[in-house]
């Protein structure tokens, strides 16, 4: 029998969930339930008997992050496609279909986003399994969530006949995000779904769709992918003609005009974590008052409230919260009614438009070799802690604009500097003077901890000169 690939989508960098989820460490990559991210929750839902190997379409800035979650559950991936830009979703899923069907036309697919709750895993299995008649007979089958609520927050899907769970029905038609008087209509008639923008067809079959309904796609997206160069472990889309494919959606692209469509119902409970109200309503555990809380949080006199602390040893405090959401990172606090959750990314808006760097990057940033965050930070000089995986090695590189004074905590750094290499253990320090190649590698079997003290006039990531680099990231600020 067949396997299933499952095509996971994570390159989006959605701020409804700010300020746990930014621009620079998105909501999928992140363990909102749990010890797991929500991308890692995707990966083992969508594994075990009659599963093949992931492919992942993600963009350059999220690479190694999709390697390292992926590792941690000892997962190899069949490909990691790199976007150029962000194209939405129907760019992506035509590009891996057209990377999988070079090898296998016939293959079973099934696209999903990697930032979705399902708690029950195996029921969603047992529903993917029964669209699967559907998928190799040349349907495209989308999986709509049955409603237990006037959602106005979500597009719906109208079924021919009264939705029957776990059985591929012919789809009527996709219905925009409604108004509340429309949702409860929807809601009360039963043949209405919730669109989870998951689908299962065979790759044939999705090609054809596109061929017959999006041929505007076919070229630029085609192009990308022949022309798509290996790095390391990923295959990045060639740029030139990536850009010239038009920024459309897969329901609108393709879904919408299709006319061999099933929907399967399923009920056993879902999410897109579409803004805090939606995390407060799918958090595991509840008090008796209703309060949902995570991290080091105490709560007098709440009810209905989400109260959430996402640094070590900050305390957040709730009093007399009624229906609230309160979030708390190292450098931001949200505080805002549940039923206002949304207007979150107004919010983020407005603070990308004050130029707030809270807005789109967290203090720790993550990189293919470990994570840094900023201590203190003043005119002329600045302080890091930063952490590199065993093993791993920063760029051979070089600064126009400061000087860097390095003491190691914990573990021991082979330091490069000029041309001489040398071992420095806890407690030793370096000074790397301004102008000077550099390198920093952890030779050892554990995490190696250092402060880094930067000295200088201008003291941006972007001033770096990389010379060698074993992650292959070229210049600027990431690379």
């Amino acid at each position: 029998m067949d396997k299933i690939t499952p095509l996971l989508l994570c390159g989006g960098s959605g701020t409804r969930l700010w300020p746990a989820s930014r621009k620079g460490f998105p909501k999928q990559f992140s363990p909102i339930f749990g010890p797991l991210s929500l991308f890692q929750q995707a990966v083992t839902r969508l594994s075990g008997p009659g599963y093949g190997r992931p492919l992942v379409v993600t963009n350059s800035d999220f690479r190694f992050i999709v390697v390292e979650q992926l590792a941690a559950l000892q997962t190899d991936p069949a490909a990691i496609l790199i976007e150029p830009e962000g194209r939405n979703t129907a760019p992506a899923i035509l590009a891996a279909l057209l990377h999988l069907a070079a090898g296998d036309p016939e293959a079973l697919v099934l696209v999903a986003p990697s930032d979705h709750v399902v708690p029950d895993a195996e029921a969603f299995r047992a529903t993917v399994a029964a669209a699967l008649p559907a998928a190799r007979a040349g349907r495209i089958v989308t999986f709509g969530i049955r409603p237990d609520r006037a959602e106005t927050g979500y597009g719906w899907l109208e079924l021919s006949t009264r939705a029957v769970e776990g059985e591929a029905q012919p789809l009527r038609r996709f219905i925009e995000k409604p108004d509340v008087t429309r949702a409860e209509a929807m809601l009360a008639a039963g043949n209405f779904l919730w669109n989870a923008g998951i689908f299962l067809f065979t790759a044939k079959a999705a090609l054809a769709a596109f061929r017959a309904h999006a041929p505007g796609l076919l070229p630029p997206v085609t192009a990308a992918v022949d022309g798509a160069a290996r790095d390391l472990g990923f295959l990045r889309l060639a740029p030139e003609p990536w850009a010239q494919a038009e920024d459309i959606s897969i329901d609108y692209a393709v879904m919408e005009r299709a006319d061999n469509l099933d929907a399967v119902p399923f009920g056993a409970g879902w999410s897109d974590l579409g803004d805090w109200d939606a995390v407060w309503r799918e958090a595991p555990e509840r008090d008796a008052a209703g309060n949902a809380a995570a991290g080091e949080v105490l709560t007098l006199d709440c009810s209905g409230s989400l109260l959430r602390s996402d640094s070590a040893g900050q305390v957040l405090v709730g009093i007399g919260l009624r229906d609230m959401v309160a979030v708390a990172t190292a450098d931001a606090v949200l505080i805002a009614p549940r039923d206002r959750a949304q207007e979150v990314k107004t919010v983020v808006a407005g603070l990308k438009a004050r130029g707030l760097k809270q807005a789109d990057t967290f203090p720790r940033d993550h990189r293919p070799w470990g994570w840094f965050e900023t201590l203190a930070l003043s005119d002329r000089f600045q302080v890091k802690r930063i952490v590199v995986k065993p093993g791993a090695a920063l760029s051979l590189q070089s600064h126009v604009h400061r000087a860097e004074h390095w003491i190691v905590v914990s573990g021991t750094a082979r330091v490069t500097i000029g041309a001489e290499v040398r071992l420095v253990t806890e407690n030793q320090s370096v000074f790397i003077p301004l102008g000077e190649k550099h390198r920093l590698e952890n030779p050892g079997r554990v995490p190696m901890v250092l402060i880094e003290v930067q000295t200088g006039a201008y003291l941006g990531e972007d001033d770096i000169i990389r010379y060698e680099d074993v992650y292959a990231r070229g210049q600027g600020a990431k690379g």
